[in-house]
């Protein structure tokens, strides 16, 4: 049974619903704009925002942050050709505008065409020297590129605008080892021991590295003198980037004196740039001295405002147990990525620590026990040229119940160009 509806309570509908019609039609462009964004992002309801988003373009059709946002819809729709249309006319009307230059960037960096999306980004940053949001994307498609300089100059002039943007530190670390096309470097260390040995060894090195089409590049020549003996040892080590997620770390050495160094060692490491500034790492080294020592190695960092904290385990498996060293590392970020304090304590012998790895030339290396920590500080001058110096203290067990303290000083120097 159908209700029909006459006389004086259907001149009643009809008004009410005339006047809700007419309110719709009377909302003003900001009211349409902030309905469509509604709309998108808390509704999930795209073709909604499609419509409030151009009524609101039929009453202003030069409001450029409605267009973006309508180019915006068109990019996350997998409309391409659309956010284009849109985006250029913003910026045709409005060269360099900001959000504009930021939102066609994006589209041409996500659909693979980055020499366009840094052509767009530079024409932003023309009028926008400073904006973090450009200088972010900018260095993003400068990696992409394969342009590691680059980018890396870029991230330095980005953090000087905003020292404890995360995201900016976390990509920096991701391209650091093979942004520079040539470094050149040298550092010494003076060990002193307090009862174990009655003269301080000393340590130099120094490497060249660079920049391939494959990563970075690093050769390494070493000198010791300890154990009244001289050594030298030639390491060579390799950075790649296999994706933006992803990079990696090979290295492999040789060496004139296996009472020096260990005779041979090698190394190996994936590295994953993780969400929310997270990095992580698996990784192994070899260290051969009469036999092979297998250590294997894993970490993860984050970056927390002007802050890099990282905590590491080196675990070496033996006939009856595993030997297992840990350590925790926090930097505090001055500046650019070579402008920082750093500080670290740990436990156990490290592989990485060409001071103390020689212990793994002793068949009860895994009871060895020691208990360390290290200041330093970095900085660099004009982007190229960094200096550096560290200092350490350890209670080193390098016999069965004998411990004695080892104080270590470094100082080095790079130059990037």
């Amino acid at each position: 049974m159908r209700l029909k509806i006459t006389g004086p309570l259907s001149f009643f509908l009809i008004f009410f619903a005339s006047i809700q019609i007419q309110a719709q039609e009377e909302l003003t462009t900001d009211e349409l704009f902030s309905k469509a964004r509604n709309a998108a992002f808390e509704e999930d309801n795209y073709p909604k925002a499609f419509k409030l988003t151009k009524r609101a373009l039929e009453k202003s059709p030069d409001y450029a942050d409605v267009r973006i946002f309508l180019g915006r819809l068109y990019t996350w729709t997998d409309k391409v050709d659309s956010a284009r249309v849109e985006f250029e006319r913003v910026l045709e009307e409005n060269p360099g505008h900001e959000d504009g230059s930021l939102a066609y960037g994006n589209l041409e960096y996500w659909n693979d065409n980055s020499e366009k999306a840094l052509v767009i980004v530079n024409n932003g940053l023309e009028k926008h020297t400073n904006s973090e949001s450009l200088l972010l994307l900018k260095a993003k498609i400068q990696k992409d590129l394969k342009l590691y300089a680059e980018a890396s100059t870029t991230l330095n002039q980005l953090l000087k605008v905003n020292p404890k943007l995360t995201e900016a530190r976390s990509l920096g670390e991701s391209i650091k080892n093979v942004s520079s096309k040539n470094e050149i470097g040298a550092d010494y260390q003076y060990v002193y021991f307090d009862k174990r040995f009655d003269d301080p060894w000393h340590l130099v090195s120094v490497d060249y590295s660079r920049s391939t089409k494959i990563g970075s590049i690093i050769g390494r020549f070493n000198y010791a003198n300890r154990f009244n003996s001289n050594g030298t040892q030639v390491v060579i080590d390799a950075y790649t980037s296999i994706s933006d997620t992803f990079y990696a770390y090979l290295s492999g050495g040789i060496a004139s004196s296996g009472s020096i160094f260990p005779e041979y060692r090698a190394g190996a490491s994936l590295f994953a740039n993780l969400p929310a500034a997270f990095e992580g790492e698996l990784g192994f080294r070899m260290l051969s001295f009469d036999d092979e020592t297998w250590i294997y190695t894993a970490s993860v960092g984050k970056y927390i405002s002007n802050f890099w904290i990282n905590a590491r385990t080196y675990l070496t498996p033996d006939n009856e147990n595993v030997s297992q060293s840990y350590s925790l590392n926090v930097r505090y970020y001055l500046g650019g990525e070579d402008d920082y304090l750093s500080l670290g304590i740990g436990t156990g012998i490290s592989p990485d620590n060409e001071t103390n790895n020689i212990l793994y030339d002793n068949e009860n290396n895994y009871k060895l026990k020691s208990n360390n920590i290290t200041l330093g500080y970095r900085v660099s001058i004009k982007s190229t040229n960094v200096f550096f110096i560290n200092t350490s203290l350890e209670d080193q067990e390098y016999a069965r119940d004998t411990r004695g303290n080892q104080f270590t000083v470094g100082v080095g120097y790079f130059k990037k160009f």
